[in-house]
């Protein structure tokens, strides 16, 4: 084995043997009446079919509401506003959360602890829809890459890595991005608009389907989830979409329903400082910071931003982390690009300036995307960066490039109908 793919596979052994096992919560599921009865409570038995969760292949129709994106109280108020007795709505709120989050089903008919006259009241007033799988592509080393076409007819993309003992999806919070990041291919494509809070969960929704992971009758369960951590670091700035992302993971970390650990989640900020303590306090997810310079001119250059709130602004708020500690550090990403940011005074550098926040650096070999302006560090450069930070006493992991064959790879994110435009525009000026 060459000596690189060796590190790589050293350390991404390393890094799957301390793994913990994601178990599933234990909770009461809804349990059908039998033919002819009336309603009954929900218990522990409910047996569900593949036809329950026939996946919907068209966004959500005129007229009707979509559930997928409504927090607990917004999903209670709609019933409500569409006729369920005031009395009844918070027992047909978790009824309805259940069947949507904790078992996938997209058919009220398929509610079968609901009266028919009921399921089809939701039939009527309410949709179930998630983003529509334009393309699934998969790479060489299992990572999965999904086109997803959204409400608009935009499309998002959004990456599901599988490791062993724990799998991350990658999701997306806004159509493009506002950022224009140079290093990255995001940021080549323009702001289109936020996400809500339904396109961002319905992408863990998709990924699910796709991957069979939503709980069947009668079969075993497996103690390790395929999807078991999510970060959000698809495409565009979360915080610029805080209320959205905020209330998507509500719904995620929701212990009845897709119940994801707060600790399972990890949200990246190129470093939106007035929006970074409401992230511990309205969220309480992991906080990432796209760092990537240890001095202003060369940030701001790579993350632009950095010229509203530069390194300092940034550390500042983040040593008043709400969270920050020992057992909840902050994650420094830096993209590792050749002859800009990878010398030993970099690093140094870069100890320096995060001395006293409880952290680690997420070194990342650049991802290369076709007319990109950097080179990806050399292995011994990233090497030797790695172990100056290492001894300074930071966790300095190298993250092992996962999907660079399908472009599903760190900062190599963008719509397919983005590049055919792009490409199209070429050719018709004769570039």
């Amino acid at each position: 084995m060459a000596p690189k793919a060796h590190l790589f596979a050293r350390r991404r052994r390393a890094a799957i043997s301390n793994a913990p096992r994601i178990l599933y919560p234990r909770v009461k599921l809804p349990q059908p009446p039998p033919d002819g009865a009336k309603e009954t409570p929900m218990t522990a038995d409910a047996p569900i079919t593949q036809d329950m969760l026939t996946i919907p292949r068209k966004l959500p129709e005129e007229g009707r509401r979509n559930l997928i994106g409504m927090t607990r109280d917004e999903l209670r108020a709609a019933l409500i506003a569409a006729g369920t007795p005031e009395k009844q709505a918070k027992m047909r709120t978790g009824q309805i959360w259940q069947w949507v989050y904790f078992w996938g089903v997209r058919d009220f008919g398929a509610m079968t602890n609901l009266s028919k006259a009921y399921r089809a009241f939701l039939e009527e007033n309410f949709t179930i829809a998630v983003p529509e799988i334009v393309s699934r592509s998969v790479s060489a080393d299992g990572t999965r890459k999904y086109l997803l076409r959204i409400a608009g007819g935009h499309e998002v993309e959004a990456v599901y890595i599988p490791e062993e003992g724990r799998g991350t999806l990658c999701v997306s919070s806004q159509v493009g991005c506002t950022l224009t990041c140079s290093f990255c291919h995001t940021g080549t494509q323009r702001l289109v608009r936020n996400l809500t809070p339904g396109e961002i969960v319905g992408q863990l929704m998709v990924a699910r389907d796709d991957l069979g992971e939503w709980p069947e009758r009668g079969r075993p369960r497996p103690e390790t989830r395929l999807v078991s951590n999510l970060v959000l670091m698809g495409m565009g700035e979360p915080l610029y979409n805080f209320d959205n992302v905020r209330d998507a993971m509500k719904i995620v970390m929701d212990g009845e329903g897709l119940s994801l650990s707060r600790k399972r989640i990890t949200l990246s900020t190129s470093g939106v400082v007035p929006e970074i303590a409401k992230t511990a306090e309205e969220i309480g997810c992991l906080l990432a910071v796209s760092f990537h310079a240890t001095t202003d001119a060369v940030r701001d250059k790579l993350v632009p931003i950095n010229r509203k709130w530069n390194i300092e602004t940034l550390l500042e708020a983040l040593r008043a982390y709400p969270r920050l500690s020992n057992s909840e550090r902050i994650t420094f990403e830096y993209v590792m690009l050749n002859g800009v940011n990878d010398s030993d005074e970099d690093a140094r550098r870069l100890v320096r300036l995060i001395a006293g926040i409880p952290a680690k650096i997420n070194l990342i070999p650049f991802n290369e995307w076709p007319g990109a302006p950097y080179e990806r560090s050399d292995w011994e450069r990233i090497e030797s960066f790695a172990d100056i930070v290492h001894k300074a006493g930071y966790a300095s992991p190298i993250r092992t490039p996962r999907g660079e064959d399908i472009m599903a790879a760190c900062g190599q994110l963008k719509s397919a109908s983005e590049r055919a435009r792009k490409a199209r525009r070429g050719v018709e000026s004769g570039a």
